[in-house]
């Protein structure tokens, strides 16, 4: 994730490069100037081609086009902001669940300390892995012999993750190390990351529909092919920077629209998942009092747009 000062204008200008999206549409708007080009000096050259577009016409596909990508770009964030908002809730029932605890457990039980710490933090890493290319496991806390090796035989890891931290509350219960009423309070926090985790998989399981995004991106094509014949009447040479600007603007705002529509991904503009899990995993040891690796709480610290 690309981290910037909105207010600083040549600092956001600067990561112009850093982003993938960004780069891909400068060699459409480039493909976009070479077709304006020929076209225009094939009609300069030539003048056979009299293409005649009414101009309160185009000016009003212009109008519907940029309603449909305001629409487009709008349902787009909105699919963004609600995995950061999911995401947000995880760490925040993460660390209620270790605050929750902690009071509980014995100071001295270093052993289950760190077997809930451990157990706790896999679950957001788990989940990272889950909604992108799949587990890595390596990554995961070991919380008993053959504890890897086991989840490797199940296909959806979290909720054995969240299955074996009830079992964890259940037995706590049984020693009464905690009440049945801690018990309600601690349930309403666990039951949160799994309904965390089936909000993400909506997410990214439900794409904008294809013919809705077919008809946009077929809607911008033609408008774009057509724009210098609206124009070359008008501005001749100058068709070719003022189509290239256009196409600029309307590519960009869809192309935008296709990133941040996945925000699980890892481009440039997704979701820092890995650093937020690290994060989790980082405050849930230090609440429990359990000492963390130095290298993954260097991970913790390192800013969103390093680590993927």
């Amino acid at each position: 994730m690309i981290v910037y000062k909105s207010t600083d204008w040549w600092e956001a200008l600067r990561h112009l490069r850093s982003s993938g999206v960004i780069r891909q549409l400068l060699k459409r708007v480039l493909w976009v100037g070479l077709y304006a080009s020929i076209v225009t000096a094939f009609v300069i050259r030539f003048d056979t081609i009299n293409v005649v577009v009414d101009k309160e016409f185009f000016s009003f596909l212009g109008i519907l086009l940029s309603l449909l990508l305001a629409f487009r770009t709008n349902t787009a964030y909105d699919r963004f902001y609600e995995g950061r908002r999911l995401w947000g809730q995880l760490v925040n029932n993460c660390r209620n669940l270790a605050v929750l605890l902690h009071p509980r457990l014995a100071p001295d039980d270093h052993a289950t300390r760190t077997y809930l710490a451990r157990l706790l933090s896999n679950f957001p890493i788990a989940l990272d892995g889950h909604l992108r290319k799949g587990v890595r496991f390596e990554k995961l806390e070991a919380v008993e012999p053959g504890f890897i090796e086991q989840l490797q035989t199940v296909r959806h890891v979290p909720s054995r993750l969240a299955a074996q931290l009830q079992e964890f509350y259940e037995q706590l219960l049984r020693e009464e190390q905690i009440l049945p009423t801690h018990l309600l309070t601690i349930q309403r926090h666990h039951e949160a990351l799994l309904d965390v985790a089936g909000a993400c998989e909506r997410i990214k399981g439900t794409p904008i529909p294809f013919s809705y995004s077919y008809f946009i991106k077929g809607f911008i094509t033609v408008f774009i092919l057509v724009m210098p014949f609206n124009l070359l009447d008008s501005y001749e040479w100058l068709t070719v920077p003022i189509t290239m600007l256009g196409a600029y603007a309307l590519l960009g705002v869809e192309m935008i629209g296709d990133e941040i529509e996945d925000p699980f991904g890892k481009d440039s503009n997704d979701l820092p998942l890995t650093q937020i899990s690290n994060r989790i995993r980082a405050n849930v040891h230090e609440i429990l009092g359990v000492e963390l690796h130095e290298d993954v709480r260097g991970l913790a610290d390192a800013p969103y747009s390093v680590v993927f």
